[in-house]
């Protein structure tokens, strides 16, 4: 199985210091939706871990966020690709959890829903967090530039980070390489 973790905000839609809360303000990034269609198309199975303090905040229920990922499935969908599992973890940053970023909790959910191992599986993120949480777990860390990326590249990375401009890029290095 060719897997590949996605965290969300940042990396498929716009991010937002103030939280992404609402359907509306879930905007895409250029090319994510094209790119997560076309890495399905070649195979890959992409699943998304994505870190919803917003919802422990109060600042959207759980609906809404149920509906983001309806929004994404269907974009995804209507050009003929397809998204894995959507794992979140929708608690703040003091609730002591073992699922939020950069623990690897949600990535272990996905491995063990898979039935595989997670070394060498690339985890793309734009935060030391989903850095973090990709060595913790031996998989290979991807940042993109996008969302935070610029401003985590600027504060430096691990040396076995691969970096990629945006999603759309590491698709097309994914798919003809």
């Amino acid at each position: 199985m060719k897997l590949l973790i996605l965290d969300r905000d940042g990396v498929i839609n716009q991010d937002s210091d103030a939280y992404i809360k609402s359907l509306e303000e879930w905007i895409p990034i250029p090319g994510s939706i094209e790119a997560i269609a076309q890495l399905s198309q070649a195979g890959w199975t992409v699943a998304v871990a994505t870190n919803q303090s917003g919802i422990a905040r109060g600042y959207y229920p759980l609906a809404t966020l149920d509906a983001m990922h309806a929004r994404l499935r269907e974009l995804v969908g209507g050009l003929g690709g397809e998204v894995g599992l959507i794992v979140h973890c929708p608690h703040g940053p003091d609730d002591g959890c073992d699922c939020r970023k950069p623990k690897p909790g949600m990535l272990r959910q996905i491995a063990g829903h898979y039935g595989v191992e997670l070394t060498g599986v690339w985890f793309v993120g734009d935060s030391p967090g989903d850095l973090e949480a990709a060595r913790a777990v031996d998989a290979q860390p991807v940042l993109v530039r996008t969302g935070k990326g610029e401003k985590t590249l600027a504060k430096g990375v691990p040396p076995d980070t691969l970096v990629f401009d945006d999603l759309a890029t590491l698709a097309r290095q994914l798919i003809h390489k």
